[in-house]
């Protein structure tokens, strides 16, 4: 996502202006700081704040390996091999046989030499080496996140909706419109309301899920995402471009501020567009999240 910038008389005006344009939460927007405004006389500010905004690019997930090597069974707590017991150790005693006659001491020669061959054969072997595990070898799971395009990520995510729609059993039909890195999902049918929600609450956690499955599971960082079901957004953009004008009047006429109801970043991002170009008004967001509004107010300079 590109910068973009933005000028207010003070530095958390333009952050929230950016905030509003980019549509996005402010925990989801990165800023750079270009110049403050300065004090002055009488606590006046002179000069204007002036920041560079962007989308916060998303974090890849990071891959654990799992394929870790199991410690053997003949390994101590530190990972070393313990040594062989021996049979032979020299403090062990071999079991006593019963006495033999004062005759067989006439085989000595035969028995000490059996006992060299036993003591041959308890000679302890040397303890087998750990295994050092080989290099894998990068495959198509592991790929480099800058090979994912927008076309992969627009599928995956008309592929999750599709699915989403067939599991609440409805019928429509999915449409991926493309402009660059913005991806657009529009679903087309009759009886969608249930997947849009009261002032499209449902639609916008739709939308958020979309994300998840196709950009934080290829670990995109780039691509815009929208997802409109039913024509719901573009009929709520003009039933605000509407409203705002309607308001924008108002505050000319009546020299007032007019503050508009909670909205969305989306919603809001439709109102401060829509009067971008009106003159005579200016307009801000204050509040927080979900509570955060509009306010429309005269332009007295």
């Amino acid at each position: 996502m590109e910068w973009v910038e933005f000028t207010a008389r003070t530095l958390q005006e333009a952050k929230d202006l950016a905030v509003d344009r980019l549509g996005v939460a402010s925990e989801d927007a990165e800023f750079e700081v270009l110049s403050e405004p300065k004090p002055g006389l009488f606590g006046r500010l002179r000069g204007e704040a002036r920041v560079r905004a962007r989308v916060r690019p998303a974090q890849a997930r990071q891959k654990v390996d799992r394929r870790e090597r199991r410690p053997r069974k003949s390994e101590g707590a530190e990972g070393s091999p313990k040594p062989p017991r021996s049979k032979t150790s020299g403090t062990a005693k071999a079991p006593s046989k019963p006495r033999q006659p004062a005759a067989a001491a006439v085989g000595g020669a035969g028995a000490e030499e059996g006992n060299s061959k036993a003591a041959t054969k308890s000679t302890p072997k040397p303890a087998p080496k750990p295994m050092t595990p080989k290099p894998t070898t990068p495959n198509s799971t592991t790929r480099e996140h800058s090979e994912v395009n927008a076309r992969q990520v627009g599928e995956e995510a008309q592929k999750f909706i599709d699915e989403l729609v067939t599991a609440f059993s409805f019928t429509g039909t999915s449409e991926l419109i493309e402009d660059g890195d913005d991806l657009e999902i529009r679903v087309h049918g009759d009886n969608l309301g249930l997947l849009v929600g009261p002032r499209g609450t449902t639609l916008q956690a739709v939308q958020d899920l979309a994300r998840v499955a196709s950009q934080r599971r290829l670990g995109d960082h780039d691509t815009r995402l929208r997802v409109d079901i039913g024509g719901y957004r573009q009929r709520r953009k003009e039933a605000l471009d509407r409203f705002a004008v309607q308001m924008a009047g108002e505050v000319k006429q009546s020299g007032v501020a007019r503050v508009l109801e909670p909205m969305s970043s989306a919603d809001r991002k439709i109102v401060h567009d829509s009067l971008s170009e009106v003159e005579g008004i200016t307009t801000r967001s204050e509040g927080d999240d979900p509570y955060r509004r509009v306010v429309i107010t005269p332009d007295n300079g």
